[in-house]
C-alpha cells in the first residue's frame, strides 16, 4: 500500500525467528527476484490498484493500460521497499534456506557482522551497567565492565578449545555478551530485593523486641 500506492519509503524487516512456515520464504523469493508475488491480489483487489496508481500513471506521460499501469506499480515497489532478512550464521538455517531460496543471496547485499573489538564490547557494557545500582564506589562498577569483556573473551577462547578437541562448534555471539550482561543485571536486582526484604524483616523484628522491651519496662 504505502510503497506501490503511496509512493514511500518502507523497510520490511523479517527475522530467522519469524519463519514459522518455510512457505513464508517462497514469497519473499519472489518478491526478491521480480518485485512481484504471482496470484497475490484477487481480481477486485487489483482492478481498485489500478484506478489508484491510473492518475499517477497518467501524470507520468505512460500509456494507460492495465500492463502499463501494473508495471507502474511493481516499479514503485522495487523502489521503495526494502527488505531486511536476518539470520544467524549458527547452524546450517542459512544455507538450507539459501539452497532453496537462491534470491535470498542472488538478489541481496550481505551484511556480515563481523566479530566485535575489545573496545566495542567495553563501551557496550560500560553503556549497560551505567544506571545499574553498584553503589558510590566506582571502582567496583569499573571493576564489573572490565570483567565483561575479560568474560566473553574467555568463553570464546574455551570454545575455541572445544572446537579443536571435540569438533563441535560452541557459539558465543556480540548478542551472547548483551545478554550476559541483561541477566547479570536482573540477578543483581534480584539479590538487592531479597537483601532488602531481609532486612525489612531484621528491622521490623527488631521494632518489635525493642517494644515488646519498653512494654515490660514499663511494667516493672
Amino acid at each position: 500500500n504505502r510503497a506501490g500506492l503511496k509512493d514511500e519509503g518502507v523497510v520490511f524487516l523479517f527475522t530467522e525467528s519469524q519463519i514459522t512456515d518455510e512457505h513464508f520464504l517462497v514469497y519473499i523469493n519472489d518478491l526478491l527476484a521480480s518485485g512481484d508475488i504471482a496470484d497475490l491480489f484477487e481480481p477486485e483487489d487489483k482492478d481498485q490498484i489500478l484506478n489508484t496508481v491510473r492518475p499517477a500513471v497518467k501524470a507520468a506521460g505512460l500509456p494507460e493500460t492495465k500492463d502499463s499501469i501494473w508495471e507502474f506499480f511493481i516499479s514503485r515497489i522495487r523502489k521503495n521497499l526494502h527488505m531486511n532478512l536476518c539470520f544467524s550464521p549458527v547452524g546450517d538455517n542459512l544455507r538450507n534456506c539459501s539452497r532453496k531460496f537462491p534470491a535470498l543471496v542472488n538478489c541481496t547485499i550481505i551484511d556480515w557482522f563481523q566479530p566485535w573489538p575489545a573496545e566495542a564490547l567495553h563501551s557496550v557494557s560500560q553503556r549497560f551497567l551505567a544506571e545499574l545500582p553498584l553503589g558510590e564506589d566506582e571502582s567496583v562498577r569499573q571493576a564489573v565492565v572490565d570483567f565483561m569483556p575479560y568474560a566473553f573473551y574467555s568463553v570464546n577462547e574455551a570454545a575455541q578449545d572445544y572446537l579443536e578437541n571435540e569438533r563441535r562448534y560452541a557459539y558465543i555471539t556480540p548478542k551472547t555478551f548483551i545478554e550476559s550482561i541483561k541477566l547479570y543485571g536482573s540477578m543483581l536486582q534480584e539479590k538487592i530485593e531479597a537483601l532488602k526484604s531481609k532486612s525489612d524483616r531484621l528491622s521490623s523484628g527488631l521494632q518489635k523486641l525493642i517494644d515488646t522491651k519498653e512494654k515490660v519496662s514499663a511494667y516493672l
